[in-house]
């Protein structure tokens, strides 16, 4: 995020980092992988979107953070900060609304608010987790990550039923039932 913290589960991922040899897009995964099983009690489904979600974004990663350099004037780094938060909360709602499967980390929210919690209540106590179990293991944390952990949440309150189609979709199914 511009030198202004990580996003609190890559916070939790540069903490595993920190403590092995495992770069931190690796650590996406297998932590991807690890919230796959918190799905089991909740009876979330996977689809092509969640085994995606699982790869390709720790792949990404550290093939990004290897090539690219993050801005150094202020002015950039906290539009690529605002942006990039913004650009989650749309993102996860047009990914988990197309129904191809929630990523990992996103099913579990959508899996919890399914019994009767507000999907912004939910994701902000999971990113708030996450967040304090990074910095115990060293992570970066700094006001991107608090403007994350606050925002997400609340985001995919408004854009998951946005772009979830009236015809059905898990995520409207959750969201309504936590109104």
């Amino acid at each position: 995020m511009g030198r202004l913290g990580l996003d609190p589960w890559d916070v939790f991922q540069q903490g595993l980092a920190r403590h092995s040899a495992i770069p931190i897009g690796t650590w996406s995964i297998l932590v991807g992988i690890g919230v796959l099983g918190l799905w089991l009690p909740l009876r979330q489904r996977p689809g092509l979107g969640t085994l995606s979600n699982v790869v390709v974004i720790g792949s990404v990663m550290d093939v990004t953070l290897a090539v690219l350099p993050p801005p150094h004037a202020i002015g950039l780094r906290v539009l690529a900060m605002t942006g990039g938060v913004v650009l989650n909360g749309v993102a996860t709602g047009c990914y988990i609304g197309a129904g191809l499967g929630p990523g990992p980390r996103d099913g579990l929210m959508v899996g919890l608010a399914a019994r009767g919690h507000s999907l912004r209540v939910v994701r902000t106590g999971i990113e708030a987790t996450v967040v304090l179990a990074g910095w115990l293991l060293g992570g970066t944390v700094g006001v991107g990550t608090v403007a994350y952990a606050a925002a997400i949440g609340p985001l995919a309150h408004v854009f998951i039923p946005l772009f979830t189609p009236r015809s059905g979709g898990e995520a409207r199914h959750a969201q309504e039932r936590a109104r």
